[in-house]
Order: C-alpha cells, then structure tokens, then sequence
C-alpha cells in the first residue's frame, strides 16, 4: 500500500518506520507539503492547531482514506465535533481517528510484548478496512469502537491516560480483550 505521512514527528515518522518495515510504500511529508496523489491513504500527524495548515500545503489528497492520529495538544477548532472531523471536511474521503492513545516513544517496543497491545480506533464504514490493516501492520491490535461519531471520546480519553502516567504507570501500552484473550 503506498501511505503518505503528512507529518515526519514521533508519531509521523514513526508509524513510517513501522509501516516500510511491514512492506508497505511510505512517502512523508513536512511543513512543506507536497504532492500525495500517489498515495492510497494518508496518516495526519501534526500538531491539533494545525491541521488546516498542513493539509493545505498538501496536494492529491482530496477523497482518500485519512488516519487521523492528533490529539488537542494545540487547541481544536470548535467549528467541528472532533479533529478527525476536521481532517474529513479537508480530505473529503472516509475518515479514521487512530493511534491517538498510543505512546511514540514504545514504537520500537511493539514487537517485544508478548501479545500485541491494543489501539482504539474509530471509523467510517469506508475508512475500516485500512485503518484496521494499517494498525496490525503497526503491530497493534485493532480495537473498534465505532463509527467516527465515537472520535471526539478517543480525543477526550487522553486525560485519563495521562493521569495515569503521571500517578506513576509511565508511558504504557494498553490492552483490552475479551476474557481468554490474555
């Protein structure tokens, strides 16, 4: 699959690493935009604040799959019920919120735990099958959580994440599964 990154971060850069390694075509792109009308699907990576920034120095982008992976770091446009809406009134093309809740820095720890860790992701019907694809090639297990309505809670869900590094868990990976599964 050819991926293009818009954002070359932690996050951006790598889900990139994780991504080629998996076999897949990553082209990634910076403040400078660029041309992504070859890819299959964009990841964007950049800072809440701005979104509409970088995706307008984008080109080729309009109606392909988006992974929407900020968080509200810096700020939200209120015009929209989440980011991921945001970056879907931009692309135009089905829309997922996904590795949001998942720490950058353990990125090159994925592959060492003994079962994959979770990562919550919500989705339109169209954007499902990628987003899925995409995290299992990240070495995380897709955990679904409905459509993209459901985006705005994984935003909000990251108060409780760090609370609990700061109550002294750390940067963690998560993992929920039905009972049997661990």
């Amino acid at each position: 699959m050819k991926i293009a990154t818009i954002g070359r971060g932690n996050i951006g850069g790598g889900l990139a690493k994780l991504w080629r390694a998996a076999g897949h075509d990553v082209t990634e792109f910076g403040r400078d935009g660029g041309d992504a009308s070859d890819a299959d699907v964009i990841l964007v990576a950049v800072p809440s604040g701005s979104i509409a920034e970088a995706l307008g120095k984008m080109r080729g982008i309009e109606g392909k799959p988006a992974l929407d992976a900020t968080n509200a770091y810096a700020g939200r446009n209120d015009a929209f019920e989440s980011l991921a809406h945001e970056v879907k009134s931009i692309v135009g093309g089905p829309t997922a919120k996904a590795f949001n809740l998942n720490f950058a820095a353990l990125y090159d720890e994925i592959a060492k735990q003994r079962v994959p860790p979770s990562n919550f992701f919500a989705a339109d019907d169209d954007a499902r099958e990628v987003a899925e694809e995409l995290i299992r090639d990240a070495g995380y297990d897709p955990l679904f959580v409905g459509g993209l309505e459901h985006a705005r809670a994984l935003e909000d869900h990251l108060a409780l994440v760090f609370a609990a590094v700061q109550a002294g868990l750390g940067q963690s990976f998560y993992r929920y599964a039905k009972p049997g599964e661990l």
